[in-house]
């Protein structure tokens, strides 16, 4: 891990999600106040209040992060958020805590390991994006943690190091992940949310699909069968939905405005049988998330999951909810051939150049209220 290692301060986990951050006297200067007014207003919504979104993955903090000063760093998102503002994109879904790290000022995680500098780098992004007038939601992954060599390198200190060996965190390959049937876990993820939404002015928190990373029983045996349940699959839907219900809460805590959103796959049968999430309920239901943002990542063509067949599934799961319909679209997939697409639609990205369009032109005729891209 890069950079300086900023230690865990004690961290009160309990059964809720009512935030309890350290004594003030404990905490280091730049976060003795309840919350800095260091960046921009938020932006207004643009008239039409449609959503015309864009992901910026962690995977890319490689290329204008790592090895960057604070003005470098600064400049290179300049850069690259005037570009999404010149193509029509007014909201930014930006990666903050994607593998149990930091790419913000926390006292709860590891810095992420592209971030080398001195420098808070979602302070900078916020600012940037605010100044060029997009909104920002915080987009982090509840529970997938740092691969297992990370893992090893980091102090005993961090709770997630700590819960290596104690059930809450489990080994899947070479990656660790938690899991969401412990209370103190959906805590953390508590924490993790409100600790952003007090340090920063954002527009929203975000989640995307990493919710149980494996199908298999022997993963969590032992809980399961503490449980006293008698379905794995609903007990671990169960345990999806309590974490979801508990981030829709401590985002209501802590923020008057700001929204919390949701990004599932697309296939709905792979929502719960997959990964175990009960998507029906919580985009068909108000109190657990504001909007749903399915990745609809298929081409019209596809054998399983044919973009306008499955955009109205999504329509008629919000129907009547309140709960608002962003379609995650594609873009990484135009130009390559797509494998698991069935024979009919496996060559459909190569062959026509003009599938995104297409995908954006449906979603703005729909009850859907925006599109995000992602790629």
């Amino acid at each position: 891990m890069k950079g300086k290692m900023i230690l865990l301060l004690p961290l009160l986990l309990i059964a809720g999600c009512s935030v309890q951050y350290p004594p003030a006297g404990s905490l280091p200067a730049p976060y003795i106040q309840e919350k800095e007014q260091l960046y921009l207003a938020p932006p207004e919504q643009t008239a039409s209040g449609f959503v015309h979104g864009r992901w910026m993955p962690y995977m890319d903090y490689g290329e204008y992060m790592a090895g960057r000063s604070g003005e470098e760093f600064r400049a290179a998102v300049r850069e690259r958020y005037t570009a999404a503002g010149a193509e029509g994109i007014d909201t930014l879904y930006i990666h903050v805590h994607p593998c149990g790290d930091a790419y913000y000022r926390s006292d709860i995680f590891p810095p992420g390991t592209y971030l080398d500098g001195d420098y808070d780098p979602f302070g900078i992004m916020t600012e940037e994006a605010h100044a060029l007038g997009l909104a920002v939601h915080a987009w982090i992954n509840p529970l997938r943690c740092q691969t297992v060599e990370q893992m090893d390198a980091l102090p005993e200190s961090f709770i997630v190091k700590q819960w290596t060996g104690s059930g809450q965190a489990k080994e899947v390959g070479e990656r660790w992940y938690l899991d969401p049937s412990y209370p103190e876990v959906r805590q953390l993820v508590c924490s993790c949310a409100a600790e952003i939404l007090d340090r920063y002015d954002v527009e929203g928190i975000h989640i995307d699909d990493y919710f149980y990373p494996t199908t298999g029983p022997e993963w969590d045996r032992a809980e399961f069968s503490a449980s006293g349940a008698a379905d794995l699959a609903q007990w671990r839907r169960d345990n999806c939905t309590a974490m979801v219900k508990a981030l829709f809460d401590t985002v209501r805590e802590h923020s008057s405005s700001a929204e919390f959103s949701i990004s599932p796959q697309g296939n709905i049968v792979a929502d719960y049988d997959t990964q175990y999430a009960d998507v029906r309920l919580w985009g068909g239901t108000p109190g657990y998330c504001d909007t749903i943002i399915p990745q609809i990542y298929y081409g019209f063509l596809n054998e399983t999951c044919p973009f306008e067949a499955t955009l109205h599934q999504w329509e008629e799961i919000v129907s009547g909810s309140g709960v608002k319909l962003v379609v995650g679209l594609a873009e990484y997939k135009q130009g390559k051939a797509d494998k698991w697409a069935g024979a009919a639609g496996e060559d459909e990205w190569i062959s026509d150049s003009g599938i995104i369009e297409r995908q954006k032109k449906l979603t703005e005729e729909s009850s859907a209220v925006g599109w995000a891209l992602y790629g």
